[in-house]
């Protein structure tokens, strides 16, 4: 008999996502309008997100390693209250002056807390799902976060526009303690490991397990590992950062637009995930290169683009265009990368697997 997909844990999974997600995206879409409008410098934008990012990838090894030692359901609820608390606090303390300085506390704090939950979630997904709906419930939770980011692009600019930053604040809030009531009803299988050694020796352990693993037993999967570190770099970098200061500081354009550009590559990225899993088993793994040189015909037009007479809005186009484009190749490559490693897996490791997927 086959399995359904949406079992009451998948779904479950799935709520606390989309919860988490909106109020995420929505918060850091608004921050990052924010700190562009207070400082109008790329390089303080860009400073804090890089520095956002490093707990992310110094701790997700670790966090990681916890998620294979600890109940799984109590990890991902503990984090988002967490995450929301850390939220609620940012706000008040806003109040005091020092935006930026604050803003930069919060990402980092959200950064931490993320390096330990995403691991988590992503082992849960081979846990709760039979083997023939992996790709699918891999391909779900990528649509979802496809659909939050093109969601949270206009609520984001529409709460941050007509009420402001505090009632964004509020609503990241909310969102992340209903995630955490949700995950608290998630039943996952836990078998309780063994305590008889020092800390030390436990992390030492893991971490050659999994090295061991990904270096002899599945080189393949070092492989996979180092292509998505390249998406992360090269893609996710330039859209993040690069694509928001192109749009509101060298063109001039309003935050509206920006959020509708968010949306639109939000499209992007859901025709991509639908695209991994329509193709599951079809498509061969050795041509995952050719996602990479898609990236590179998508982003000539865009520096073509302002060496030639042309103006504001033939170059938004141009931009949103390609790193449509861009998105779409990115969603299907983790989404195929991602399975292909799981799959591979065993699932005492998964958790560690995913961290390095990060």
């Amino acid at each position: 008999m086959k399995e359904k997909l949406f079992n009451r844990n998948f779904t479950l999974l799935i709520l606390g996502q989309i919860s988490s997600l909106i109020g995420n995206y929505t918060l850091r879409f608004a921050l990052s309008m924010y700190v562009l409008e207070q400082t109008g410098s790329a390089s303080v934008f860009a400073g804090l997100l890089s520095l956002a990012l490093l707990p992310t990838i110094l701790l997700s090894p670790f966090g990681g390693v916890l998620a294979d030692r600890v109940n799984r359901r109590n990890i991902m609820a503990i984090l988002d209250a967490l995450s929301g608390t850390a939220v609620l606090l940012a706000g008040f303390a806003m109040t005091f002056g020092r935006d930026i300085f604050v803003i930069g506390v919060l990402l980092v704090i959200l950064s931490v807390l993320d390096a330990f939950e995403s691991p988590t979630v992503q082992a849960c997904v081979p846990q709760m799902l039979s083997d023939g709906n992996i790709v699918k419930g891999n391909a779900v939770v990528s649509q979802t976060v496809s659909a939050a980011s093109l969601i949270t692009p206009f609520t984001g600019s529409l709460f941050y526009t007509a009420f402001g930053l505090r009632a964004v604040f509020g609503g990241a809030v909310i969102c992340f303690f209903v995630t955490a009531f949700l995950e608290c009803f998630i039943q996952v299988d836990h078998k309780k490991a063994g305590s008889g050694m020092s800390l030390k020796r436990m992390l030492r352990e893991d971490f050659s397990a999994g090295f061991y693993f990904i270096r002899r037993e599945r080189p393949e999967i070092l492989k996979l590992l180092l292509l998505a570190a390249l998406v992360s770099l090269f893609v996710a970098g330039t859209a993040v950062v690069g694509f928001p200061y192109l749009v509101r500081s060298v063109l001039g354009l309003s935050a509206r637009y920006y959020g509708a550009a968010e949306s639109v590559m939000g499209i992007g990225a859901i025709l991509g995930s639908l695209c991994a899993a329509a193709w599951a088993g079809k498509f061969p793994a050795c041509r995952l290169y050719g996602v990479f040189i898609l990236f590179g015909i998508c982003l000539l037009p865009c520096g073509i683009v302002f060496l030639i007479p042309s103006g504001t809005v033939a170059c938004y186009l141009v931009l949103l265009a390609m790193f449509c484009v861009c998105q779409m190749g990115c969603s299907f490559f983790s989404t195929y990368a991602v399975t292909i490693i799981q799959r591979r897996t065993p699932r005492k490791l998964k958790s560690r697997e995913a961290a390095f997927e990060k």
